[in-house]
């Protein structure tokens, strides 16, 4: 971790939201244009906000959906370029409700819900793939 000691840090934090759906477990994954990839919901961390507040925040505006915490936070570093760290606190989440606001098309184009394999095919990361390992179960032979 050497390289990661000095560095600038980028912070962030989002969400892994599960629901169930049809009978099984869905996560919500968003398309995010300015970088054309498949991601989990998250940002940057505001002035005076704590992890916790920015993912329920960043979910809410990625997918217009209300969220609570569901457990211990998941911290996953990396260098995002030659010089910053990027540290994103990832918590996972359930759906409260579906406040149907739409998110900001420049930001987000798109929301699905995923089953876990349908996500770990899509999702553009692996450490957000992992997280849906983790967390989303796999589907038996009911759903």
């Amino acid at each position: 971790m050497g390289r990661f000691s000095r560095a600038p840090v980028d912070r962030a934090a989002g969400g892994l939201v599960l629901d169930r759906r049809d009978g099984r477990t869905v996560v919500a994954v968003v398309h995010r244009p300015r970088y054309d990839d498949w991601a989990l919901p998250k940002g940057h961390v505001d002035r005076g906000e704590s992890w916790e507040e920015t993912a329920v925040r960043e979910v809410a505006e990625e997918t217009g959906i209300r969220a609570r915490v569901e457990g211990p936070p998941r911290p996953v570093a990396y260098m995002l370029d030659e010089e910053t760290v990027k540290l994103v606190v990832m918590f996972p989440m359930s759906v409260v409700e579906d406040l149907r606001t739409p998110p900001d098309p420049d930001e987000v184009d798109e929301v699905r819900w995923l089953d876990r394999d349908e996500a770990l095919s899509r999702l553009s990361y692996r450490v957000e793939a992992e997280l849906v390992e983790e967390f989303v179960p796999v589907a038996g032979p009911h759903g």
